[in-house]
């Protein structure tokens, strides 16, 4: 009688990944960091006045039915919400046109006096005219009209905390032959002319922060660059307060005692007015001018104290 045959066992294991192949440990800390971010907004809510708790709630039942309230308890402990500049530049426009209106010297000239709101701000454009209206023809002193004018914008200008640009245009007529003085000196001497007026009649110093003259490269009737309109000088009120800082120079750098001063004047001074330049360190025992060094203390070089120099010294055998 032949032996039973035994069965075959196959053991199969499943190859799990385990340590930080697993992806386990990703979902158990997403849901703590949600635990707790939910636990931080409940102890915000628990602190909050009634009226936050109030908008809070509300928000969740209807969201479009809440717009107005208001979820913040800050009431003048920091900067206060201020509202569209829009608002406050369509105030002053408003404003300055009927100052403008009241004045019979001025009202004849409304219609070449242009208050617009634009994304930087209102601008204000004094269109001139084909016998000069606020300047002099051909010059950049003001008329009688453009002094007044000038003078009633300044005292509304004046109280605003926004800054001030000034532009001035001219159009396509060449000012003269003289090569020295063109429409580009003549646009931007008509700004200065106009700066210097705001500031005698009480506009800050430092509330113009810029000067631009522009020439006839910005014509205000394109299809006639010779149109009299194209003349003119704009007053930006910029939205905000705060000026374009003037960029900074990356190859500045500071200069000590005679050799700045030199330096600034255009001079040259040996060689400290020459380019640095990266020369060959000295033979040991001997200096830059071939002299032997005179005996004195010996310059130790000084150890760097970056990070790596201070992981270097925790090393062991590095110790002294």
């Amino acid at each position: 009688m032949t032996a039973k045959a035994q069965p075959i066992i196959v053991i199969k294991k499943n190859g799990g990944h385990g340590g930080h192949h697993g992806g386990a440990w990703k979902v158990a800390y997403a849901d703590f960091v949600t635990a707790m971010m939910s636990l931080f907004i409940v102890l915000w809510l628990m602190g909050s006045s009634e009226k936050v708790k109030v908008a809070v709630a509300g928000y969740f039942n209807d969201p479009k039915g809440t717009a107005n309230l208001l979820g913040t308890t800050m009431n003048g402990n920091g900067e206060a919400v201020t509202t569209d500049p829009s608002d406050k530049l369509k105030k002053l426009k408003e404003k300055l046109e009927a100052e403008i209106k009241a004045k019979k010297e001025l009202e004849k000239l409304s219609k070449q006096i242009e208050i617009t709101i634009t994304p930087e701000g209102l601008r204000i454009e004094l269109l001139e005219g084909k016998d000069g209206t606020f300047y002099q023809s051909g010059s950049p002193l003001l008329s009688a009209n453009g002094q007044m004018l000038l003078t009633l914008l300044a005292g509304e200008l004046k109280t605003l905390p926004n800054s001030l640009l000034i532009e001035g245009h001219t159009d396509a007529t060449q000012y003269s032959t003289d090569a020295n003085y063109s429409n580009w000196e003549l646009s931007a001497d008509r700004a200065n002319t106009a700066r210097r007026l705001l500031q005698q009649a009480g506009v800050r110093a430092d509330q113009v922060t810029q000067i631009r003259g522009y020439a006839d490269q910005f014509l205000r009737v394109r299809d006639n660059p010779y149109d009299p309109s194209n003349r003119r000088i704009s007053i930006l009120v910029k939205n905000g307060s705060d000026g374009a800082a003037p960029p900074a120079v990356a190859h500045a750098r500071v200069v000590d005692g005679a050799a700045g001063a030199n330096a600034a004047a255009g001079k040259e001074e040996g060689p400290a007015a020459q380019p640095a330049k990266q020369t060959e360190k000295p033979a040991e025992g001997a200096s830059a001018q071939g002299k032997p060094p005179a005996a004195g203390p010996v310059a130790v070089p000084v150890a760097k104290t970056g990070l790596m120099g201070k992981l270097m010294g925790m090393l062991p055998g590095k110790k002294k």
